[in-house]
């Protein structure tokens, strides 16, 4: 399970240019990322998926080919083979990091032959609201002919699915549910019922596949040795499928698991239902704090005094999951909602140095993102190290200003020099007086980020101090 002031890093994001090399790359940044308080990783999905070597994994083929087989033109995914991915794994571990597995089991893509089936035409705004029946020609026949039913003999066919989204008879897009077949309950509400996103939809309501889905998911953990999972897509699956397959996979391996589930809406209210309905120890990426963060980001009116207002880390902080950005939201993508880069150190201030949320840092931030000119976030691994040595103690909010907001943690014995004062402006330069503890009077702070580089700050007597900002930025100040 996380560790006190851990900190997981996405690693990766859309455009990343590896040749088929991540998996190596990341075992030479393994030490370095320990050192800068990573603490956990979430890896890209690894197993085969419809582009080859270019899919970034969630179009998946075969949830059983980690870069093992000759299939979608290519032995390697794009990130690497299946030995370096378990090398990778075990040298991230060596070096006090948790792996989370990125697991994708809400579609298929790229069968293997074609099936004509009766199905009826739902319409796009309301996927309740049937439009009528026609036979269709669909790819939903996977038998996986390159990896020749190592690890598995099971063969998917139509029955497997509940809809698809092309008809191969007359080149048509639309969404045609198969005969039969219902949407699952416990998914999100948007568009009726949401159970359908993309490409071949599982049918959780086939025992077939419940079973089969457990079973690789007992066969990756074996194979893997992963610490945990991101589960991608949550709101399109029933919750009571993730709940029997994790219950599942905690009780055969006797390992706690760590899960995180991107159910995707501005809606908290949507987040407390899932997280109620899963009835298991999982967390939820918080995605109304992403938004709230890319609103101040973009309007310099904002009312920071709100950041928290309707987030999961503000009222169930310990099933939250913080994030800045991530490789749906990054320019180009279909959530892009980028926060702009002024914001961005103030952003992982709010993530990083709070005592609730787990957080999670974005590759993109953290190395740039070349494939748009966007350079890596000036100054973050300052503020990882600040987490790791400096963001401990009893925690006091100074959320009361419109434009400038800030808080202190009073550090702890275990901890030398502990404790810390961040303040963040989205206007003009200014300063607030803090209470930061009273067995710190005497002592001087300074800017660690070096925007009052001048300035000191000595505590009084009743543990107070005065710490300024500069406008549109973040100082975190931190004992001499």
């Amino acid at each position: 399970m996380k560790q006190i002031n851990g900190i997981m890093m996405q690693c990766f994001e859309w455009y990343l240019s590896c040749n088929q090399n991540l998996w190596n790359d990341l075992k030479e940044e393994a030490p370095k990322l320990a050192k800068n308080g990573i603490t956990a990783v979430w890896l890209p999905p690894a197993y085969k998926g419809i582009g080859g070597k270019d899919e970034v994994g969630y179009g998946v083929y075969d949830v059983y080919d980690l870069g093992e087989f000759d299939q979608k033109g290519t032995i390697k995914t794009k990130y690497g083979s299946k030995e370096e991915y378990l090398e990778c794994i075990q040298v991230l571990k060596q070096n006090g990091i948790e792996v989370y597995a990125d697991i994708v089991l809400n579609h298929k893509m790229g069968a293997d032959a074609l099936q004509v089936i009766p199905a009826s035409k739902v319409d796009w705004a309301d996927h309740n609201h049937e439009i009528g029946e026609e036979i269709v020609k669909v790819a939903t026949k996977y038998t996986f002919p390159g990896r020749k039913n190592k690890y598995s003999d099971f063969e998917w066919n139509w029955t497997h699915f509940d809809a698809i989204d092309y008809n191969n008879m007359n080149g048509e897009h639309a969404i045609f549910k198969f005969k039969n077949k219902t949407w699952g309950n416990e998914v999100d509400e948007e568009y009726g019922n949401y159970d359908y996103l993309m490409g071949a939809d599982l049918d959780f309501e086939n025992p077939e596949v419940v079973e089969e889905c457990k079973k690789w998911g007992k066969w990756y953990l074996e194979t893997t040795g992963v610490d945990g999972f991101r589960l991608d897509a949550i709101k399109h699956i029933p919750a009571y499928f993730y709940k029997e397959w994790i219950t599942y996979l905690r009780e055969t391996s006797k390992k706690s698991l760590f899960t995180v589930g991107e159910y995707w809406t501005t809606e908290v209210e949507k987040l407390h239902r899932y997280l109620t309905e899963i009835e298991g120890e999982i967390s939820v990426f918080d995605v109304p704090l992403h938004y709230h963060l890319y609103e101040a980001s973009k309007n310099t009116e904002y009312d920071l005094r709100n950041l928290f207002s309707k987030t999961l880390v503000q009222e169930n902080g310990s099933r939250a999951v913080t994030f800045v950005d991530n490789h749906d939201t990054q320019p180009g993508q279909a959530l892009e909602s980028f926060i702009e880069s002024w914001f961005k150190l103030p952003a992982y201030a709010i993530i990083l140095l709070r005592n609730t949320g787990y957080p999670c840092v974005f590759y993109g931030d953290y190395y740039g993102i070349p494939h748009d000119n966007i350079p890596k976030v000036e100054n973050l691994e300052t503020i990882l190290n600040l987490r790791k040595e400096k963001a401990y103690g009893e925690q006091h909010d100074y959320l009361d200003d419109p434009h400038f907001i800030g808080w202190t943690q009073e550090g702890d014995e275990e901890h030398l020099k502990s404790g810390l004062a961040v303040v963040i402006s989205n206007g003009g330069d200014g300063e607030k007086t803090m209470y930061i503890g009273n067995h710190l009077e005497g002592h001087t702070f300074i800017d660690a980020l070096g925007n009052c580089e001048e300035e000191e700050v000595i505590i009084d007597k009743e543990g107070y101090g005065i710490f300024k900002v500069k406008g549109r930025s973040v100082s975190v100040w931190v004992e001499k």
